[in-house]
């Protein structure tokens, strides 16, 4: 696993920065669904300004999270799964050992102590 210092910045900074806020999850959820025009985006928002949904797709593309296509006038946006892949197998994939080790003796010891209460019960 890749280390660095307190301080340095790492190239999924970004991912973490645009994965923080609420609105712009929305958005990659609204993305998931299917490829989306910037106007379909800015509907879906109606307590947000054009602008400020413009800001938030621009944070998401500097994250690498939506690619965007121009047509003429027209933007297509989409969702790119590849920075939460990366997060996924930096930050998930480390730990699923560890946790599979973990809940493997937590349900060892739960058999364990279920067995000495079915014994206990027949001996009575």
């Amino acid at each position: 696993m890749p280390e660095t210092s307190p301080g340095v910045r790492d190239k999924l900074d970004p991912v973490w920065k645009a994965l923080s806020d609420p609105t712009r999850r929305a958005i990659l959820d609204l993305l998931r669904q299917k490829p989306r025009m910037t106007t379909e985006i800015v509907e879906t928002f109606p307590h947000l300004s054009r602008f400020g949904v413009m800001k938030h797709l621009d944070v998401l593309r500097e994250a690498q999270l939506v690619d965007t296509r121009e047509s003429g006038r027209q933007r297509l946006n989409s969702l790119n799964v590849t920075p939460l892949r990366q997060i996924y197998e930096r930050w998930v994939t480390p730990f699923e050992d560890l946790w599979s080790s973990q809940l493997l003796r937590i349900k060892e010891k739960v058999e364990g102590e279920e067995e000495k209460r079915a014994a206990s019960r027949r001996r009575r």
